[in-house]
């Protein structure tokens, strides 16, 4: 608590302009940061590039706390793909497998598709809205193509706990806002 303090009665001694040199750093930081995933949602072609493995459905192959890349390339899904799809009117994306793959029509993009979580015992139909039996095209986040192991738990602690997050949030801020000046 100490040390809070600290940084607190450091930022109240501080000149204006290094304040507003310190928040502008703090906005290229944010900035950065927004940047960067803009950046990896055009080059993966997929609206979230990266999510957390949230749940145990997918063990052995991904474990709670991993951090999954997708793509979302111009290509026909295979069975044995692991996809991150989205149900209407939940905000949870799902991690799993391509368990079976019907055609639609004579483009081969043109897919239903039915998934499974590899622990699971059984297909995803009961996870799926109200009589749709497949997953459709527009229904897919990407595919996996990469993964981080046990990165991403830090999300899953601030999901479990708000009150965390905006302690983090805070925390971080401060020590932006209070760094010291290297050339002073």
């Amino acid at each position: 608590m100490d040390v809070i303090l600290g940084y607190v009665d450091e930022f109240r001694h501080m000149k204006f302009r290094k304040i507003i040199l310190q928040i502008v750093s703090l906005a290229i930081v944010v900035g950065s940061a927004l940047s960067i995933w803009k950046s990896l949602q055009v080059v993966s072609f997929s609206e979230s590039p990266v999510v957390v493995v949230l749940s145990g459905s997918m063990e052995p192959a991904y474990y709670r706390g991993d951090i999954l890349f997708l793509t979302y390339f111009n290509k026909p899904f295979e069975v044995g793909d692991v996809i991150v799809y989205k149900i209407k009117d939940q905000d949870i994306p799902i991690v799993h497998r391509v368990l079976q793959i019907q055609q639609k029509s004579d483009d081969p993009l043109d897919q239903l598709i039915l998934t499974k979580g590899d622990n699971n015992q059984v297909d995803d139909r009961a996870l799926y809205p109200r009589k749709q039996m497949w997953l459709e095209r527009s229904d897919i986040m990407g595919k996996i193509e990469g993964v981080l192991p046990y990165v991403g738990y830090i999300t899953i602690l601030l999901n479990d706990y708000p009150s965390l997050k905006f302690v983090m949030i805070g925390l971080m801020s401060l020590f932006v806002l209070t760094a010291k000046d290297p050339q002073s």
